[in-house]
Parts: C-alpha cells; sequence; structure tokens
C-alpha cells in the first residue's frame, strides 16, 4: 500500500520564509553576485547625469558670457572682432551711471559694429538677416549662370550680344 504525503499549507509569515526571491531575482540578472555591476551601473549614470546638469546650467547661467556651449553660426564668428565689449557702471555709482546713460548705453540696446547702438537688432533678426544675404548672393549667382548661358548660346548663332 502506498502512503501519500500532504504538504502542509503555508500562510502569512511562513509563505514569505519559504519563498526564496534570490532564485527569482538571479534568473533576471539581479541576484546577489550581480549587485555590484548594478551598483557601478548606478554611479555610471548619476556622474553621467551630474555632468549634464552642470554644462546646462553653466550653459544658461554662464559668468563668461561671451563663452557659452551654444554653436555659433560662422559668419557670427567672422564678424566677432568688430563688436567691442562695453563695460557697464556698477549701479550704485551715480557719477558713472550718469555718464554711461549720457553716451547713450541704456538698458535693452544692442551694441553693432564699432559701438553703434542698434535697438532693432537681436539675434533672431541678424540670424535672418543672414539667411536673406545668402539667398540674395544664391540667387545672384543663378541669375548670372542663367544670363551666361543664354550669351553663350546666343553667341554660338553668330548673334551679336554686348
Amino acid at each position: 500500500m502506498v502512503r501519500k504525503r500532504y504538504q502542509e499549507a503555508k500562510t502569512g509569515f511562513l509563505l514569505l520564509k519559504s519563498i526564496d526571491a534570490d532564485k527569482y531575482l538571479r534568473k533576471i540578472g539581479l541576484g546577489r553576485e550581480d549587485h555590484h555591476f548594478w551598483k557601478q551601473v548606478g554611479k555610471a549614470l548619476l556622474c553621467t547625469y551630474t555632468l549634464f546638469g552642470v554644462a546646462w546650467l553653466y550653459n544658461e547661467t554662464s559668468p563668461l558670457g561671451w563663452w557659452t556651449l551654444k554653436p555659433r553660426p560662422k559668419e557670427e564668428r567672422e564678424l566677432a572682432h568688430l563688436y567691442e565689449r562695453r563695460e557697464f557702471p556698477y549701479p550704485g555709482d551715480a557719477e558713472a551711471m550718469k555718464e554711461f546713460i549720457a553716451k547713450g548705453g541704456m538698458i535693452g540696446t544692442t551694441i553693432g559694429p564699432k559701438g553703434i547702438i542698434e535697438t532693432d537688432k537681436d539675434s533672431f533678426n541678424y540670424q535672418k538677416e543672414m539667411q536673406n544675404k545668402k539667398f540674395e548672393q544664391e540667387a545672384m549667382k543663378l541669375w548670372l549662370r542663367m544670363r551666361n548661358e543664354v550669351i553663350s548660346e546666343l553667341q554660338e548663332k553668330r548673334y551679336d550680344v554686348d
């Protein structure tokens, strides 16, 4: 005769103690032997995000207004020597402030080439102006090329073109 063994039903705290969580965690790569690896990954992510955060913060609040991480267009870099750096007076110095305002240094103005004050210029308008300039140059090149082709065709057909 064969005896049947019945397993006791575990409930509550006994059930929790009987579950081998490490066995399941090991199957998905989170076992005890993987702790060092995940610790290193966490440190690497923390350092990476910290560096990105510092770079972003520095780019937004750079004490060097002329050196941020934002790229500048080629035209702006070529014309940078034309722009002078303006020294602003200390706000408490009344005499220097009067002199500064007398020279035309007001809040909201842009200093253009050779120190000329331009109130309607900003970076967006500057970019748009440069794009329009490039467009005009390309249109002029295309027009000249087409004109020269027509002239050469007419000269081939023995027409006198001045």
